[in-house]
């Protein structure tokens, strides 16, 4: 996080207003671009279980269809 500029304020509005887009029913990454930002896109991949589970923390990332 801390070489990406990423805070944990930033983080949970991630989490909380990002779009979700399920890998499978237990994976997902959560998605959202930040215009005040300078790369295009920030990605959390998320593991779904009794709890939110963050893996990591991407930045000019790009969803593949």
């Amino acid at each position: 996080m801390i070489e990406r500029h990423i805070d944990e304020s930033l983080l949970l509005d991630l989490i909380e207003t990002g779009t979700l887009k399920y890998k499978d029913d237990k994976r997902v990454w959560i998605l959202k671009t930040y215009p005040a930002r300078d790369d295009n896109l920030i990605c959390a991949a998320v593991v779904l279980e009794d709890e939110i589970i963050v893996k990591t923390v991407m930045i000019n990332w790009q969803l593949m269809e």
